[in-house]
This record gives C-alpha cells, sequence and structure tokens, in this order.
C-alpha cells in the first residue's frame, strides 16, 4: 500500500458476474442485444435476457462511506495484501511475467498510479496489480463469504500469461469455484480475517489454496470526486470482473454489509430507476456496460482480451449547473486540462448555464447527468479508449453521435 498518499486511500473491487442453470439460449440472447451495433436501443434489456447475475451488497445505513448503496464487493487495500509472504504461496509463479496475470500493452507513462507505482520503492516485493487481486479477493470473502481461491494441488490447471505473442489470445474458460473445505471450516476463517486481514495469509497457507488472482481482469480505475465526500473518504479504486461458471453460496457479513443481491445487470438498472435501490454512479456506468453483453461467455471473452489493454485513470470533476449537476469524465469538452489528482483542491466547478445548454455547447461528450440521485443518464459520443465499451446506448440526443448513451 502506498502510505504516502495524503489525500487517497487505495481500494480493491471486484464485478462478480456467476451463470444460471436455467437460461436462454446463446443465440437468443444475443439477438436481444447486439453486443457491438445498437447504439439506438431505446429501452434496457429486460432482465430475462441474461444469462448470469451480478453480485451487489448493501451497504449498513451507519456506514461513513455511501450508506444503504448496493456497491460491488471490496474494500480498502491493507499492508498484509503486499507482505513479502505471498511470495511463498505464489512461489510457483514468482517467475513468470507479472506472476502470470499477463503485462498489459498500454505504455507505463499512460498507466493509471495505482498499477504503475513501483511497489518496491515503498517497500512490497509483490507488484501492485497482484496485491490489488489479493486486496479484492479478501474483500469479498468478507464481505460475501465467496471465496476466490484455486486448491494448491490445482495450480497446474491455472492458464498462466507468458510474453508469447500467440498467448494473448488464449481464451481461459469460466472460473469454477471448488475446494474440499466445508462451511463451518470457512465460517471460522472468514471471521478470523474480518478481526484481521493478515489472518487471511495464514488461511491460504493452513487451507494450501492461492488467491485466484488469474480469474480477475482489470477493468477501470474510479477516485472519488473531491469534493463530495470528506476528506477522509476519497479512494482510488482498481476495478476488476470476474465471471464465474455458477453463482456460489453467498452470505452478508451484517456488519458492513446487511443484504446482498444477485441480479441480472438490467435487473439492477430498472430497480435503480424505479428507486427501489441505490447504486453509486460508478456502479451504474459499469452496468451500463456490462449491459452490451447478454451471454456471459461472450463478457467473459470480452473482458479476457479487453483486461491486457490497460485502462483510464477517471476523476470525475462535478460541475454544477442552473438544473442540476454533471459528473464530467476524461475526454469531455467540459474536463478541464489541469487537474490536481492530488486532491488538495478543485473537484467542482459552477456554470449559470443548464444541462441541455452545458450539452449543445459540448462537442465532446463523456458525462454523467444528474438531475436528481435517482434520475440520471450517461451522455458519451467519444470512443473509450483501450478498446473498452460505452454503457448501453439510446435514442441519440439533439442527433449529435451515434455512441450518446442515455442509460
Amino acid at each position: 500500500m502506498n502510505t504516502a498518499l495524503k489525500h487517497w486511500r487505495e481500494a480493491a473491487t471486484v464485478i462478480l458476474a456467476a451463470g444460471m442453470r436455467h437460461t436462454q439460449s446463446v443465440d437468443s440472447l444475443r439477438a436481444g442485444v447486439d453486443t457491438f451495433t445498437a447504439p439506438t436501443q431505446t429501452d434496457l434489456p429486460d432482465k430475462s435476457a441474461f444469462d448470469y447475475r451480478v453480485l451487489l451488497l448493501k451497504r449498513s445505513g451507519k456506514s461513513g462511506f455511501m450508506p444503504n448503496a448496493y456497491v460491488f464487493p471490496g474494500g480498502l487495500v491493507d499492508s498484509s495484501d503486499f507482505s513479502s509472504e505471498w511470495q511463498d504461496i505464489f512461489k510457483s509463479f514468482t517467475k513468470a511475467p507479472n506472476y502470470g496475470i499477463g503485462v498489459v500493452r498500454q505504455p507505463p507513462e499512460t498507466r493509471p498510479p495505482i498499477f504503475a507505482t513501483d511497489r518496491a520503492k515503498l517497500g512490497s516485493p509483490l507488484p501492485g496489480d497482484v496485491a490489488f487481486r489479493i486486496c479484492a479477493v479478501r474483500e469479498t470473502f468478507e464481505e460475501s463469504g465467496v471465496l476466490l481461491v484455486v486448491p494448491k494441488h490445482e495450480e497446474n490447471t491455472i492458464h498462466v500469461h507468458t510474453t508469447e505473442e500467440n498467448d494473448w489470445d488464449t481464451q481461459p474458460t469460466l472460473t469454477r469455484l471448488s475446494g474440499p473445505w466445508d462451511e463451518d471450516v470457512l465460517s471460522r476463517w472468514r471471521s478470523l480475517v474480518i478481526d484481521n486481514s493478515a489472518n487471511f495469509i495464514k488461511m491460504c497457507k493452513e487451507l494450501q489454496c492461492l488467491p485466484n488472482i488469474w480469474a480477475l481482469r482489470e477493468w477501470g480505475n474510479w477516485l472519488t470526486p473531491t469534493g463530495v465526500y470528506d476528506k477522509q473518504r476519497r479512494y482510488d479504486t482498481a476495478f476488476y470482473i470476474c465471471c464465474l461458471l455458477d453463482t456460489p453460496h453467498t452470505l452478508e457479513d451484517e456488519k458492513e454489509i446487511v443484504h446482498f443481491k444477485w441480479s441480472t445487470p438490467s435487473e439492477v438498472l430498472h430497480s435503480y430507476k424505479s428507486r427501489e435501490m441505490w447504486i453509486a454512479p460508478p456502479q451504474f456506468y459499469d452496468l451500463g456496460r456490462i449491459c452490451r453483453f447478454p451471454a456471459l461467455g461472450d463478457l467473459h471473452r470480452f473482458a479476457c482480451k479487453r483486461s491486457l489493454e490497460g485502462c483510464e485513470q477517471w476523476l470525475p470533476i462535478r460541475l454544477l449547473s442552473t438544473d442540476g449537476y454533471i459528473s464530467v469524465l476524461p475526454g469531455d469538452a467540459q474536463y478541464p486540462e489541469n487537474v490536481d489528482f492530488s486532491g488538495k483542491s478543485g473537484g467542482t466547478v459552477r456554470s449559470e448555464k443548464s444541462l441541455e445548454d452545458l450539452q449543445r455547447d459540448s462537442s465532446n461528450l463523456h458525462r454523467i447527468v444528474f438531475q436528481d440521485l435517482y434520475t440520471i443518464s450517461v451522455r458519451m459520443n467519444i470512443t473509450p479508449k483501450y478498446n473498452h465499451v460505452p454503457p448501453l446506448c439510446s435514442a441519440p440526443v439533439d442527433g449529435q453521435s451515434k455512441n450518446i448513451s442515455k442509460l
């Protein structure tokens, strides 16, 4: 962990997508939503259009950050996630490039600092990307009871990325959770890990397993906007995605998390629009992206291939208008040229224009528009970087572009 950071706290989260046993055929699913060529989709797909569900966890109303919000599992990185003890657990993979999770094509100078920072200079022998995946696996276990690990005797089945050119297009199968441990054993260890994050290392040693860092695919990097939450609640979060063959047994921790919900991506967004649940803007945006893939196999193939491209660091800038506000993202015409990524200042800009005027005056759009906490939309007419996809689109706004999204 980067203890030198004064205004941001590093964190990791994982979007868990898990298959359902009784679903439509893949062909019928694809017919419902054209993955890449349906920019004029007028409505979100029906919840039955998907053969998988995603996991959302409801935060406690007593939480100091986003109380009662539904979020993806994840949390703050702990110093134990960077411990040298992990080298012994991963000793079969320490010589592989980046422990076998793959080295992204993105030039190092454009990588988000959370991934690019040299952790050796901070006292850890682990690459940052490895430690943040460990964090995501640990936090998922703590909050939901879902344990993303590989038994030691199965480590030879792990798909390891090499530097060979023909290795980049290899597509591993959906992740299947396995392990000989009964629920009582896992429940005991879960309590110990919740009490002390360092116990996760002890658990992996005793149960002879490895955190399945290879099942997690890099998805994005969101920073908490400045000026929205207090100075102690700003997070620099690595986002991953993991596609599971089947929906695992899930159980909230009844402390930070009071309820869990496995739902299709469109079901979540419909519930949000109906004010039945509240999700944060990153969840709203990324669920819109995932809505482009009604078939879990397609989502998995896309995530596997795209993850080695890299991602952008996104620090939303809050733009207040006369009738709402905008969360401006990189690439938008209103995004400042010089952004203070230290978090010391800035973060909110005021305008005397309306939301409509601000859109009309902008050639490039990449923004989340808010009329209130539940009435929001993504407006986008730029091409996403690093072969990512925009959120599922609806009818273009003012006819500006085929890529404008309005979820």
